[in-house]
């Protein structure tokens, strides 16, 4: 017995002799005084001391299991603290921890006490770092949440997931920074939702429209009565933009309207010569018309009763105008035909006239085109009216020039122009001035010539003077002054005639003395001045005519058949056969002559 227990080693430190001396030494000794009081059998003996060193064995199995176990747990919770440790590193992005030795040495409980502060401080860092990493992608969650229009966020319900082994400040600034740029889009989406709704209220203030019911029907947390946050999606920013344009498109409807109704105010008025009281009423439409689209943001400036009543005072001067209608087409036709008699220019048929009066009367043309058209007229009227101006100004020239030239013809035929009477001076003066002006009429007819021409080609039209060719006039004008200057040639040609008859008479007369006391008949001695008067006379007459109809109306002062419009060609006037006459009155001093009287 004491070679089996003997034959334990007891580890260091532990009392195994004393524990045999006291305990068990004791305690097998009063069992062999036991038994040998008893007279125990000696195999039994045996069997009882093997059963205790049995059962010593399994006691110290237990124990050394235990502190094998203690053991294994004790590496295996340093394995994991060493293991988890280096987890920490590598999920927060930590290369090595100050204050950590990189080799441990010791007992597993001394290497565990060592490794513990630094996995707890880790522990530590990793929650303060997965807190940091759930409150950014809370917001992150939150505000997609808000711009994907998921208004009902709530926090308390969020199930923010967190990749605990990622949990780098690598990572974190990842997030930090796409927390920022949701930040960024949110204010930009807000920026533009009170743009939206700014644009909205003045649009409606404009049109006198509720404001706050379309802004709720887009969607109510835009309304900030309703006390939430504002759904800034991309649906609710669509819906926004539609409606602003809604409201634009609305406007401009309207301002186009007003702007249509201002401008037919304006006509009807300026056709109707309407009060400045009436037009007042309406001043504020009037006034939109120098007024640009984007400007035009008046609250209350284009609502539908101010349209309606602009409406309804066109209307009522449509039918104003319409009653009026003939007193205002028989005016603007007595304007154009005033400016083309002042003109000289062709008017239009009077057929024409009465064809659009029976319209007007029937109801069956539109007023509006009707007085459109005519101001096309009169506007082409005074265009061409500007365009003849300077020719105009040379034919009153002329005209007024033919004037002076007739006064000085029937002035020279004047036998007693020379004579001591009242006013005789004056006369004799203005003659001196009509020559001059006399002069000059070559020269004019000749520029207005070119000048016609030059128009004709131009316009590639008629020149026409009350319905005449002007080139016709002209040309017409200097065939007669040439006709005029051989007549008057030939009045000289006859004078000479006359002279050299009396003479020889007169020579005759004295030279017979039979005859000498006889005079010669008033008649027979008189016979060429007699004849030779009413020749002047009527030429004069002829010229006095043309003269004096040309500065009337050249209608009636040109004494040639006219055809209107359709004239081709050259007019000429029906010219008196000067000729003929001449011939008739020099026979006629000659025969006078060729009597007994005759040299």
């Amino acid at each position: 017995m004491d070679h089996q227990m003997g034959s334990f080693q007891v580890p260091p430190g532990m009392r195994s002799s004393a524990l045999l001396e006291t305990s068990c030494g004791y305690l097998l000794q009063e069992l062999q005084m036991i038994w040998d009081e008893v007279g125990e059998d000696q195999l039994e003996r045996e069997k009882v001391l093997l059963e205790l060193e049995q059962e010593c064995l399994e006691v110290y199995r237990r124990k050394v299991d235990r502190a094998n176990i203690s053991r294994a747990r004790l590496h295996q919770e340093l394995a994991e603290s060493e293991a988890e440790f280096t987890h920490l590193l590598l999920s927060l992005g930590e290369r090595s921890l100050p204050g950590r030795p990189e080799k441990m040495s010791g007992t597993l409980k001394q290497q565990l006490d060592s490794i513990s502060p630094a996995l707890r401080d880790m522990r530590l860092r990793k929650e303060e770092r997965v807190n940091q990493f759930l409150d950014v992608q809370g917001q992150i969650q939150k505000i997609s949440a808000e711009i994907a229009g998921q208004s009902e966020y709530d926090e308390s319900i969020t199930n923010v997931k967190v990749n605990k082994n990622d949990l780098s400040l690598k990572r974190l600034e990842e997030y930090k920074n796409e927390l920022q740029r949701l930040h960024n889009e949110k204010n930009n989406r807000l920026q533009q939702v009170e743009k939206y709704i700014t644009a909205v209220h003045n649009l409606s203030a404009t049109l006198a429209i509720e404001s706050s019911m379309i802004i709720t029907k887009v969607h109510p947390s835009l309304n900030e009565l309703c006390g939430i946050s504002k759904n800034i999606s991309d649906g609710i920013l669509a819906k926004l933009n539609s409606t602003v344009e809604s409201l634009q498109e609305e406007k401009q409807k309207r301002l186009e309207k007003l702007h249509h109704l201002g401008k037919a105010l304006k006509n009807l008025w300026s056709l109707m010569d309407t009060s400045y009281g009436d037009r007042y009423l309406f001043s504020n439409i009037i006034d939109l018309l120098s007024v640009p689209s984007a400007e035009a943001s008046d609250p209350g400036s284009l609502t539908l009763d101010i349209i309606q009543q602009a409406e309804a005072e066109v209307k009522r001067l449509d039918q104003l105008k319409a009653s009026k209608m003939k007193e205002l087409f028989l005016k603007k036709q007595k304007e154009l035909e005033e400016i083309c008699n002042k003109s000289h220019m062709e008017i239009p048929s009077r057929s024409e006239m009465e064809n659009i009066l029976n319209l007007i009367n029937s109801g069956e043309i539109d007023h509006a085109d009707l007085l459109m058209s005519m101001d096309e007229q009169i506007s082409r009227a005074k265009e061409e009216t500007s365009s003849r101006k300077f020719i105009m100004e040379k034919v009153e020239k002329w005209m007024l020039a033919r004037y002076e030239e007739r006064w000085l013809e029937e002035y020279s035929m004047d036998d007693n122009r020379y004579s001591v009477s009242r006013g005789a001076h004056r006369n004799l003066r203005r003659a001196e001035k009509a020559r001059v002006t006399v002069n000059k009429i070559p020269a004019l007819v000749d520029s207005l010539i070119a000048k016609t021409k030059s128009w004709e080609e131009e316009r590639r039209k008629v020149f026409l003077y009350d319905e005449v060719p002007l080139l016709a006039m002209l040309e017409e004008y200097n065939l007669f002054r040439e006709e005029r200057e051989e007549e008057k040639q030939r009045q000289r040609d006859i004078k000479k005639v006359q002279s050299q008859v009396v003479v020889e008479q007169e020579n005759f007369i004295l030279s017979s003395p039979a005859t000498s006391n006889r005079r010669l008949p008033n008649k027979s001695l008189n016979g060429g001045y007699g004849n030779a008067t009413p020749l002047n006379r009527r030429l004069s007459l002829s010229i006095q005519q043309l003269g004096s109809n040309s500065i009337n109306s050249a209608t009636q002062g040109i004494s040639f058949i006219k055809e209107g419009k359709k004239v081709q060609g050259k007019s000429t006037f029906p010219r008196p056969n000067f000729a003929s006459q001449l011939r008739d009155e020099t026979a006629s001093v000659v025969s006078t002559f060729s009597g007994p009287f005759s040299p």
